[in-house]
């Protein structure tokens, strides 16, 4: 590999971050770094892509999730073996999805605001009883049509500036990748029907079949956040890849 890596363009159309993961991803493909092979430092890919260190360290704890990378804290960041078959989802956020379509992404923020979880509440995040939360509820459109409700619990002690931030210019799954990197996310993915509130939000029929995902997430034992994320059924799918 050259000393040198080609710097990132705007005209790619993608997020600095996806830039700096697809080029990795290509050179293990072509098999730059062999399995086990420690990779190039972060600040190594820093200085080479003239990249933030956060936008580095997302591009690797995405590749992380994939399986094509191991990190070792301290150590460094490997390749993967390749005898190893794993099936993940990886986090994405729906600006970058929507926005890698060609379309145009906004937001209406519903509600923000801090909370004490309720039974419900606590069971989903993970917390105790009458915990201190955040909550919001947002949702999603593509090129003006509603593509997700997004209703979300937020533990604050791992993003105690949360509901500061403007929601209708950042995704909260965005902003929390950023400040609150999880080693843990759980996921569940189910046909449904939608609630009567969140078939009015959508412009739907609580008859209408919705795609619901369920994800929690954490750092360890402490727990991050909980949405469910519900998408009418003929507005969205769900992809993945499979590679031995």
């Amino acid at each position: 590999m050259s000393d040198r890596m080609p710097a990132l363009r705007a005209s790619h159309g993608l997020a600095p971050f996806e830039q700096v993961k697809q080029y990795l991803k290509a050179q293990l493909a072509a098999g730059e770094w062999t399995p086990g092979t420690l990779m190039p430092s972060e600040a190594a890919l820093v200085t080479q892509f003239g990249v933030s260190r956060m936008t580095v360290n997302r591009a690797l704890r995405e590749l992380q999730l994939e399986g094509l990378v191991d990190r070792v804290q301290g150590v460094g960041t490997f390749a993967a073996q390749l005898h190893r078959v794993s099936s993940s989802l990886v986090i994405r956020d729906i600006h970058e999805e929507i926005v890698a379509r060609g379309h145009i992404h906004h937001a209406t923020v519903h509600l923000a605001r801090e909370e004490q979880a309720s039974a419900h509440a606590a069971q989903r995040l993970g917390v105790a009883l009458g915990t201190r939360v955040f909550h919001t509820l947002i949702v999603h459109y593509e090129n003006g049509v509603a593509l997700q409700c997004e209703d979300r619990y937020v533990n604050p002690e791992c993003a105690p500036d949360y509901l500061g931030v403007d929601f209708t210019k950042i995704t909260p799954t965005h902003y929390l990748l950023d400040v609150a990197p999880l080693r843990e996310a759980h996921f569940s993915v189910q046909a449904g029907l939608p609630s009567a509130r969140e078939a009015k939000l959508l412009g739907l029929k609580t008859t209408d079949p919705c795609l619901i995902v369920a994800r929690r997430t954490s750092n360890g034992s402490v727990p991050i956040t909980q949405a469910r994320l519900v998408h009418p059924a003929g507005h969205y799918q769900i992809e993945g890849v499979f590679q031995p």
